[in-house]
Order: structure tokens, then C-alpha cells, then sequence
């Protein structure tokens, strides 16, 4: 007689694991603490520096006296507010070209097909990478006085210097301000509606070009000194310059700058909120286009009339660009002849792009490796964003707000005239850390729904590196207000300054100024193939979206297991 069967148990499949967010959490939060130490040293230490600099009497050892708000006063008494007027005022027409100029360009490229898209990106390449400020406006004012019509713009002083800003940055506002517009017009479905992109992009340019003018200093030192009336033409960097290092006013310098730091962190600030509300994101879209946004890329292409206007369009911008950059340019293969005593043409060199170079690489690896923490490993999940607010008010603050501080530092540490002072105090990025962190909170979703780590967030993150640390690299390099502070002596000029001190007659030079060595031909022949390759190559890839990711935009989900709830 048969047993009755017993039952088996039945063992339950495995199910897949969902992944620990608490590991990727603390190492997001482990990756951002070398850009909170580097932020600390760089901004917030030299910040509060100030602001207690900005209470205490004049003078260049310690101890200082209090001085209470007596500087504030003389601050305003001075002309703050007049500065800081002037400062909008230079900053009136480049706004209009970035929001109005720029948006139509773009939008012309874009409906004008993909190859007239990749030539204009192509094209805009060549403004940044003739960015060299200090021999074009040099270039200008002996052009003028070789005319002799420099005295006769100095007699409206104000509108001579609006009007060669304008002329000057015309070329280098279009190429930015174009270059992330056609980054908002780029879709995924021809459908999709790029307003809401266009509009947030705007919004943020309009806030830099406002903190950029805050901080112009090279214009009004070159071509009116800030004059020819006081501090007719000053603005408030160049009023900080002159107040501490050239009357050494220090405390009352401090005071400005405080003042200064406080429009600009509410700048800052607001741009983060522009970019937490609209849930702004930058998105890699590969290297090839989907069909249906090829379908209507080649439909376009057949409107020979956009084709057309956007030729022309470009003919304007690089017209314009090089029109104001021909002092400079006609210079620039020339012969520099001598040299004033002292001075090496290597060690020169040396100086004006070694230690920028230095600055560059370790400000622009931090923001990365704290970008990857916040934007891809997101500690705080949905609210990882929030943790680029203590960086938002230094978000567009510059060399000069902190120049007091950073001076004194640099002086304390007794490294004036050395090659470490040459070095920009400058050693987190904060405006790399912003681009990274929204690049990678745009790859977030493919990540967590089974791309690779490598294919959809370190592949389309590498060329970033470049993207941020050339303009990083090439600013420093050109800018004069540092290296003119802590340079002392033949051995620790750059060449901007050097150039400058000749057009001065400082060192009793006569003769055609050697503007070529500002910014050599080797250099800009590197820096236009560069620039080129990556905007060509790269930046036309690179998509800048806001809101909520709809069905069209989301990843396929499964491709490696469920991985639970994604935010965006």
C-alpha cells in the first residue's frame, strides 16, 4: 500500500537585492569634503578676512587699530554706489546682446539644420579662444593716441569706455550666450518645447554678465585709468585696487569689497534658485541622434534662407570680433624685439601659464570629483541639490572682491615676487562644480535604471574637464589684476603685465608694443583647435533641460534590475 505523498516546501526564488543607498550616500558626502576644504581656504576664510578688515584702520602690518564703520562711510562718501552704477552701466549692452542677439542666433542655427548647427558652434569657438583683453585694449589706446583721438574720447570718458567694452566682449558674449542657447534648443522628439530651457538659461546669463560688470577692472585700467575726472570712470574693483595698493587704504578697500561680495553672493544665490526651481540639468545625448530628431534636422537643412541669415549672422559676429581685436591681431606674429633688462622670454612664458595651469587642474578636478558626489551619488536624494547653496554666493565672485585678503596671505606667507605667489588663489572651481554636478545629475537616471558607471557617467563627464578647464585656464593667464599685485621684480612678471609696464614706459621702452607676447600664436593656434574640437565634437551633444523628465525622456528601466524609486 502507497505512503500518502508529503507535501514539499517550497522554496521561494531569490529575489534581486535593491542596492543600499546609504553607501553611495557617504561616499557621495566623502567625495565633496576636498572641494569643502578647498571652498573654506579659497573663499570663505579670505571672505571673513575681509569682512573683519573691512572694521579695522589703514596699513599693511598688524596690529590694526578698529576703525568701527568709519570705512563704510568713506566707502560711500567715496562714490560706492556711483561704482556700482557705472559697473550696470558697462553691463547694459552686453546683457542686450546675450538676451537678445545670442537667443536669435541660436535659434536660427538650430532650424537651419545640423551643419549649420556644428559650423556655427564651430565658429563661436573662435571669440573664446581669442580671449586676451589686456593686448586688445592696449592695442586700442596706442592705435587712439597714435590717431590722436585718445584726448578727444577722454572729454566723454564714460561713453568712450561703454563703447569700447562693447566692442570688445561683443564677440566673446555671442559665443557663450549662443553656445548654451543651442544647448536649451536641443530635443529629443521634434515636439518637445525648448521655451522653458531658453528661458532659464537667459535668466542665469543675465545674472553673470551683471556679475562680470560688477567686477570689469581691465577696461577702466587700461584706456582711462578712472578718470580723467576722480573716479569718473571707476568701478568698484578698480576702486578697490587703487584704494588699497595704490593709497593703502586698506580698510576702507575691505569695506568696498564686503559691500561688493554681498551683490554678488545675492547673485549667486539667486542663480541656484533659478536652477533648484526650474530643476535645470544638463543630459549627454550620445553621439548619435535619434531618427526622428534626424527627420526634421533634414527638413530643416532644406530651408536655404535660415541657412542663409545664420551665414550672415556669423559674418557679423566674427566681422565685429575681429574689427576690434585688429590692433592686437596685426601684432601678433610681429617681431617683440628687445626685452627690458632682466626679463627672459621663457621665464616669461613660464610665468604667465604654468602657474594658472596649476590653479586650473586641482580647481577643476574637485568640482568634478564633488560634482560626481552630488550629482550622481546623490547623498540627500531628491534634495542633493541643496547642497551647492553654500557655494552659490561665490558662485561669479572673481580675483578682485578678494584681492585684500588673498594679498595679505600671500604677503604674510612671504611669497611676493616668488613663483608660488604667481599661483591664483583660486583652488575650487565654483562654477565647474555647478556644471558638473548638473551633467551628472542628468545622467543619474541612466545610471539607475542599468547603464554602466563608465558608459553613462564617466565617459560623458571626461571631456567636461576640458570644457571648463581651458576658459578657467585662459582667464587666469590673461588676467592682469593678480599677477600685478604680487609680482615684484624682472622674475616674477607675466606678460600682460610686462606689456602693460612698456605701454607705460616703465622701464623707459619705446617703440611698437609687443602685444604678441600676451598671448603668442602657438597658443591661440592651440587653444582655436581645442576649443573647436570640443564644441564641434562635444558641446553640440550636450542637451540643457528643466522640469520633470517625461515618458519620451526617461530611460528604459530594467536593464539591470529593479533599482527602485529614481528622482530626477
Amino acid at each position: 500500500m502507497s505512503q500518502p505523498a508529503v507535501p514539499q516546501a517550497t522554496v521561494p526564488a531569490p529575489q534581486p537585492t535593491q542596492p543600499s543607498r546609504r553607501a553611495p550616500a557617504l561616499i557621495g558626502l566623502a567625495l565633496i569634503v576636498p572641494a569643502v576644504i578647498a571652498w573654506v581656504w579659497s573663499y570663505v576664510l579670505p571672505t571673513l578676512s575681509t569682512v573683519a578688515r573691512s572694521f579695522e584702520g589703514d596699513g599693511l602690518r598688524r596690529p590694526y587699530e578698529s576703525a568701527g564703520v568709519r570705512n563704510y562711510e568713506v566707502a560711500f562718501t567715496s562714490g560706492f554706489v556711483g561704482q556700482v552704477g557705472f559697473a550696470v552701466l558697462l553691463s547694459l549692452i552686453p546683457l542686450a546682446v546675450a538676451l537678445l542677439a545670442a537667443p536669435l542666433l541660436a535659434v536660427l542655427a538650430d532650424r537651419a539644420g545640423r551643419v549649420a548647427r556644428l559650423v556655427t558652434r564651430g565658429v563661436l569657438a573662435l571669440p573664446l579662444a581669442a580671449y586676451a583683453p589686456v593686448a586688445v585694449y592696449l592695442g586700442r589706446r596706442a592705435e587712439n593716441i597714435e590717431s590722436g583721438t585718445y584726448t578727444e574720447n577722454l572729454q566723454s570718458p564714460r561713453t568712450f569706455l561703454v563703447s569700447a567694452l562693447a566692442q570688445v566682449t561683443f564677440g566673446l558674449v555671442v559665443a557663450v550666450a549662443a553656445t548654451l542657447y543651442l544647448s536649451a534648443l536641443r530635443r529629443r522628439e521634434p515636439d518637445q518645447r525648448p521655451a522653458p530651457a531658453m528661458l532659464a538659461v537667459g535668466g542665469l546669463l543675465g545674472l553673470g554678465v551683471l556679475a562680470a560688470g560688477l567686477q570689469t577692472f581691465t577696461a577702466p585700467y587700461i584706456l582711462t585709468g578712472g578718470g580723467p575726472r576722480g573716479d569718473y570712470t571707476a568701478t568698484p574693483v578698480f576702486s578697490i585696487a587703487q584704494t588699497s595698493f595704490r593709497t593703502l587704504r586698506l580698510g576702507v578697500g575691505s569695506a568696498t569689497s564686503t559691500l561688493l561680495l554681498v551683490l554678488l553672493g545675492l547673485l549667486g544665490l539667486a542663480a541656484v534658485a533659478l536652477i533648484l526651481a526650474t530643476r535645470l540639468r544638463i543630459e549627454f545625448d550620445g553621439w548619435r541622434d535619434r531618427p526622428a530628431v534626424r527627420e526634421a534636422e533634414s527638413y530643416s537643412g532644406r530651408r536655404p534662407l535660415l541657412v542663409g541669415l545664420t551665414a550672415v549672422a556669423l559674418v557679423v559676429v566674427i566681422g565685429v570680433t575681429v574689427w576690434a581685436s585688429s590692433p592686437w591681431l596685426r601684432n601678433l606674429s610681429s617681431d617683440t624685439g628687445p626685452l627690458p633688462r632682466g626679463v627672459e622670454t621663457s621665464n616669461l612664458f613660464a610665468n604667465t601659464w604654468v602657474p594658472p595651469l596649476l590653479s586650473t587642474l586641482v580647481a577643476v578636478g574637485l568640482a568634478a570629483l564633488a560634482g560626481f558626489g552630488i550629482g550622481a551619488l546623490r547623498p540627500l536624494g531628491r534634495w542633493s541639490e541643496l547642497l551647492l547653496v553654500p557655494f552659490a554666493p561665490w558662485l561669479f565672485v572673481g580675483a578682485g572682491p578678494l584681492a585684500i585678503a588673498n594679498f595679505e596671505r600671500t604677503m604674510e606667507r612671504e611669497q611676493l615676487g616668488l613663483f608660488l605667489g604667481l599661483v591664483p588663489p583660486t583652488w575650487l572651481s565654483v562654477p565647474a562644480l555647478f556644471a558638473f554636478t548638473l551633467l551628472f545629475r542628468g545622467q543619474h537616471e541612466r545610471w539607475r535604471s542599468g547603464g554602466g558607471v563608465g558608459r553613462t557617467l564617466l565617459l560623458p563627464a571626461l571631456p567636461m574637464l576640458a570644457v571648463t578647464a581651458l576658459p578657467t585656464w585662459l582667464a587666469h593667464a590673461q588676467s592682469p589684476l593678480w599677477t600685478t599685485l604680487v609680482g615684484k621684480g624682472p622674475d616674477s612678471l607675466t606678460a600682460p603685465v610686462l606689456v602693460q609696464m612698456v605701454a607705460s614706459r616703465a622701464f623707459g621702452a619705446g617703440g611698437e608694443l609687443p602685444l604678441g607676447l600676451i598671448l603668442p600664436l602657438p597658443m591661440l593656434i592651440l587653444f582655436v583647435v581645442l576649443f573647436v574640437a570640443l564644441m564641434v565634437g562635444y558641446v553640440d551633444r550636450l542637451a540643457i533641460r528643466v522640469g520633470r523628465r517625461s515618458g519620451a525622456d526617461a530611460p528604459p528601466a530594467g536593464a539591470g534590475g529593479p533599482v527602485g524609486k529614481v528622482t530626477a
